[in-house]
């Protein structure tokens, strides 16, 4: 009796049915390649099984029988169709895992699973219902019609939304700009919309009808680079002139990239200005900011220290700009650069010209090395002109760590607070920079020792900017305090 019991085709068909359903269902959840092989050996057994006992799931059942068994042979029939489309969307679903792009693909995916379950669904009508499906489809196209026409704006974004996947303008992830000014970073695609996230954040739902229509630009694509273009005004002068001092903002920049060659253009020169195009790349759009900041302030700063007046815009009707009082008050380099750099804001304009008087000219030859990597600065130098790299060698390779253009100033963490150079300090350029020796500076501290505690603050917000520029790590909560010690330490003030 228990051998009978185990031979019954419907036992059969139940276990392997449970068994199959469990496998996949609960222990290879999360495990896709191994939940396909499941499937394939559960058809392949199931196909087995029906074969055995004489029933051919892909043709109409022509005998006659019992009820029982009519309905045990469409059950059969049904299962057997079901478990064929749980293989054939097992492969789809990891084909478009090892893409490792299944949320790019998802609109695709739900297009090929929705035409096997379509499938699926006219063979259980065929082979176990016993219907001809031809005539199913024919009676139904009036309709098929009448929900075509009721659904044409959702049935125009689905195609749309196909049209673009298969034709792959952009991919999640990717930064677009449409024709109306529209822009932000696609994050999905689903049957009905497109859906980026803008600048600021905000959930941007765009039909894909509407998108596979207008103008698009991707800026993420053929990489995530982006071009970056800013046009400068500069009083007349030498046109080779301007673009060496415009070559030489590019080359100290540290936000943009130095391949592709960053480019220098003269758009135009009349009496009263020559136009400049400086074109450049940045690593990404979130850097394209930064970038612009940077290359203003370094185009300030260039052409202060070239002596190269910035002009007045065209509609203002050309011209140059008023100088400031202060610097016809003090027209000497030394103490300009004094009054450029925030390291000696807290000095009164007395002490500055009193440091000013004792700082010496120093010149270095492009490529010099100014100081090597481990070595103390015992003064501190103001780049005047030129371009100064701090390079650090890590291993067998070299890394940059920042360029200095005119206004900014080395080693003064060496002076004040005794440490060593972070890297080798080499001169791009011809470099011109006034030096500040420590003694000097000790003899302005010693009649203002509460300078100490303004030079710490000043000095741990400046190295925290450049860490944050460098490697995007935060500073210590107590660095200023720290650095107000070590400079009371080492200049012996109380």
């Amino acid at each position: 009796m228990n051998t009978a019991f185990w031979t019954d085709p419907i036992v059969q068909l139940f276990v392997l049915a449970v068994l199959g359903l469990l496998l996949s269902r609960l222990v290879l959840r999360g495990h896709p390649v191994w939940r396909l092989i499941a499937h394939i050996v559960f058809l392949i057994a199931l196909t087995a099984l029906l074969l055995y006992h004489g029933i051919q799931p892909y043709a109409p059942d022509t005998q006659a029988g019992d009820v029982s068994r009519r309905i045990f042979i469409g059950l059969a029939k049904a299962v057997w169709w079901i478990g064929g489309a749980m293989v054939l969307i097992s492969s789809v679903r990891l084909f478009l895992i090892f893409e490792r792009k299944p949320r790019e693909a998802r609109l695709l995916q739900d297009l090929v699973i929705g035409l096997i379950y379509l499938g699926t669904g006219l063979s259980l009508i065929a082979y176990v219902f016993s219907v001809p499906v031809g005539t199913l489809i024919a009676t139904s196209g009036v309709f098929a019609i009448i929900l075509g026409l009721a659904l044409q704006s959702t049935l125009n974004d689905v195609f749309s939304g196909i049209a673009m996947n298969l034709g792959r303008p952009y991919s999640v992830g990717d930064w677009i700009v449409l024709d109306d000014g529209v822009e932000g970073r696609v994050i999905e695609t689903n049957w009905r919309a497109t859906h980026l996230l803008s600048g600021t954040n905000d959930l941007i739902a765009i039909p894909n009808s509407r998108l596979a229509k207008a103008n698009l630009t991707n800026l993420s694509s053929p990489d995530e680079s982006h071009g970056l273009s800013i046009k400068v005004r500069v009083a007349p002068a030498p046109p080779s002139t301007v673009e060496d001092v415009m070559r030489t903002v590019l080359f100290s920049s540290n936000s943009i990239l130095k391949s592709p060659v960053p480019s220098v253009t003269i758009k135009g020169i009349d009496g009263q200005a020559v136009d400049v195009e400086l074109s450049c790349r940045v690593r990404d759009m979130a850097q394209v900011a930064v970038a612009t900041n940077e290359i203003y302030d370094l185009v300030f700063r260039h052409c202060k220290a070239a002596g190269l007046p910035l002009a007045m815009p065209a509609t203002a009707g050309g011209g140059l700009q008023e100088p400031d009082p202060a610097y016809l008050q003090h027209p000497g380099t030394a103490w300009r650069l004094l009054n450029a750099i925030p390291l000696f804001s807290p000095l009164t304009e007395d002490e500055k010209e009193t440091l000013a008087a004792s700082m010496t000219r120093q010149t270095y030859r492009k490529d010099a090395i100014i100081a090597e990597q481990g070595s103390q600065f015992t003064s501190l130098m103001l780049i005047r002109n030129g371009v100064v790299a701090i390079t650090r060698k890590e291993g067998d390779r070299e890394v940059e760590l920042l360029r200095l253009s005119p206004g900014d100033c080395f080693g003064e963490e060496g002076m004040l607070t005794g440490a060593s150079a972070p890297g080798c300090v080499k001169a791009l350029t011809f470099v011109v920079a006034y030096e500040i020796k420590q003694e000097r500076l000790a003899a302005l501290m010693q009649d203002r020792p509460a300078l100490a505690d303004e030079l710490g603050l000043i000095l741990s917000r400046r190295l925290e900017a450049e860490r944050l520029q460098t490697t995007g790590s935060m500073a210590r909560g107590n660095e200023a305090t720290t650095f107000a010690a070590r400079i009371r330490q080492i200049f012996q003030l109380s």
